[in-house]
């Protein structure tokens, strides 16, 4: 299937022989944020593993790949491309609930895989903490969630199909092709188009929520001590309100036997929360509101505990928050990973940089994830704690340098503590600062060009940072 600015044109290679459309049918492709609209040539949603070959074969210049559309940065899209949206190849392949295994086709997002697999009492064990984003988007960034010691995706990853830019189709995994299996992972789509996954997964188990408000200075050893060190510790993280970068409110889920106090198995598709898209407008534009939220809403909130299956947790919906961007601005992610000795050193740097720069944060999440030794572009190559960051910015050419400026302060920052910070958000780190960051590139960029010489795969990530 084909698709133009106009519609849907028809299927098949046929499509693709007929010549470049005009400029003016050229589709555009776009992701959440709204910033980054980039024209295509052309627009296919294949359905299976050999489409995708014969589509690579068939067509001679760039390829890019993209799915929900949640990486934020242009890691999507590549002027005048092919452009793979993935979300056509959405089937469960085959499932083994005894084994606790699943393998399906990388355009499926998680909350249609999470409705399949809740029936046999089984859960995801590795994804993002919502459910909107395809399977193939998380393998692309390695993603990580709250899950505790879990660390990124490539864990629970069993094996990878890989279509290349000769159209070959290809295995990969820790034991077949192993380099390739940790340069993919987490690759942004500069090597091939994953097709195909075998993921764990784990037993879908009732939860119960428990949270405690600290100082920010003692929470590494919180969290070695209420959550490491706890084994029925599922998911956790802690919220630093921006305001005040002192304390954090420490959010944990652990296994429990008590009834659920919420039915829902999973969270209702397409459900819409009144309350979460008020809080999430008046952070952003009501003076006083961060202060209400500290001292009445999450006290309130935080005093109760639920319990809860895993997989509801685990299928909460970014539509829940309303709309993204709009006419005036966008709402967005950045993300750091420091190692624990230097935990504190950058959380009062950010602190600085955020208040000098008068960023509209709305909240900053801890997370913790272990190291990650062996994936080519890995952000924990040593045990880490990460600095989710969620604010909004405006759409003029002022506001994006800025948030540009800020931003490249932030990455010294954490490049200064011996850390990283996260690919799929907006392309402001300077080359420089992106060597510095990924070590494992140069490596990397070899791998790439054995398998794709031409450089036929891009998005604006590689254009910006590759060899």
């Amino acid at each position: 299937m084909l698709v133009t600015r106009r519609g849907i044109l028809g299927g098949g290679l046929g499509i693709l022989a007929t010549g470049a459309a005009r400029a003016a049918e050229r589709p555009i492709v776009n992701d959440a944020s709204g910033l980054d609209p980039t024209e295509v040539a052309h627009i296919v949603r294949p359905r299976a593993s050999a489409e995708v070959a014969r589509l690579v074969k068939d067509w001679q210049g760039t390829i890019s790949i993209g799915g929900g559309g949640f990486s934020m940065g242009g890691q999507i899209a590549e002027p005048d491309s092919l452009h793979f949206d993935m979300r056509g190849l959405n089937r469960l392949l085959a499932l083994d609930p005894v084994n606790r295994r699943v393998r399906v086709q990388t355009g499926m997002r998680w909350r249609d895989l999470q409705s399949l697999i809740d029936p046999h009492g089984l859960s995801v064990k590795i994804m993002q903490s919502y459910s909107d984003f395809t399977i193939g988007g998380a393998l692309s960034v390695n993603c990580h969630g709250r899950y505790v010691a879990a660390g990124p995706i490539i864990n629970s990853v069993r094996d990878i199909t890989l279509v290349t830019a000769a159209g070959d189709t290809i295995s990969a995994s820790r034991t077949e092709r192993p380099e390739l299996f940790h340069a993919a992972i987490g690759g942004y789509g500069g090597l091939g188009i994953i097709t195909e996954a075998t993921l764990d997964l784990v037993a879908n188990v009732r939860m119960e929520r428990r949270a405690a408000s600290l100082p920010l200075s003692r929470y590494p050893a919180f969290f070695d001590e209420h959550v490491r060190g706890d084994a029925e510790a599922v998911m956790h993280n802690a919220d630093i309100d921006p305001a005040d970068f002192s304390r954090a409110m420490a959010v944990s889920w652990y296994r429990t036997d008590k009834p659920v106090t919420i039915p829902d198995r999973l969270f209702p598709a397409g459900a819409s929360s009144a309350w979460d898209r008020t809080s999430v407008w008046l952070l952003s534009s009501a003076p006083g509101a961060h202060l209400l939220r500290r001292e009445v809403v999450d006290p309130l909130d935080y005093a109760q505990h639920p319990v809860v299956w895993r997989n509801h947790e685990a299928s909460l919906s970014l539509g829940a928050l309303g709309p993204l961007s709009d006419a005036t601005g966008c709402f967005a992610l950045q993300e750091y990973f420091v190692p624990r000795v230097r935990f504190l050193d950058f959380a009062r740097a950010m602190s600085r940089i955020l208040i000098a720069g008068r960023v509209n944060a709305l909240n900053v999440s801890i997370r913790h994830s272990p190291a990650d030794p062996q994936t080519l572009l890995a952000w924990a190559r040593q045990e880490v704690f990460s600095f989710v960051l969620f604010y909004r910015q405006g759409r003029s050419p002022a506001a994006q340098a800025g948030v540009r400026q800020w931003t490249r302060q932030l990455i010294d920052a954490v490049l200064e503590c011996g850390g990283s910070y996260y690919l799929p958000y907006q392309l402001h780190a300077t080359p420089e600062q992106f060597n510095r960051a990924y070590p494992g590139a140069q490596r990397f960029w070899e791998v790439r060009r054995a398998l794709d010489p031409r450089g036929r795969f891009r998005n604006r990530l590689w254009d910006r940072y590759g060899a």
